[in-house]
């Protein structure tokens, strides 16, 4: 049994810093010029943070992951991913100019 807890350990310690590993990698490239970010990418972002916070005190003596690791944290971690995923809120495309037609008549 203490061999599986063993390894366990240790495969969950890899997964944790392919996790870091990738939001940080990710943090870089969905930046844009002028301070503007990619959207898709920032929730898979905090999507991978979220995982690795939820996975964090499973392993012993691991150092808290680089970013804000709270319960409040995690809480806007989802909702960032969420509205990410959905193309809710800021994260909407942009919808079409509507215009009003009032006169049907082809132009003659």
């Amino acid at each position: 049994m203490d061999d599986l807890a063993t390894v366990r350990a240790q495969e969950y310690e890899k997964v944790f810093s392919k996790l870091i590993a990738t939001a940080e990698r990710l943090d870089m490239l969905r930046r844009l010029e002028g301070g503007g970010v990619v959207p898709h990418a920032t929730a898979a972002m905090h999507a991978l943070r979220f995982a690795a916070t939820i996975l964090w005190p499973t392993i012993p003596g691991a150092p808290p992951p680089g970013f804000r690791h709270d319960s409040e944290r995690l809480l806007q971690l989802a909702a960032h991913w969420r509205e990410a995923a959905l193309e809710l809120g800021e994260f909407a495309p942009a919808r079409p100019t509507l215009r009003l037609v009032t006169d049907t008549t082809p132009p003659s």
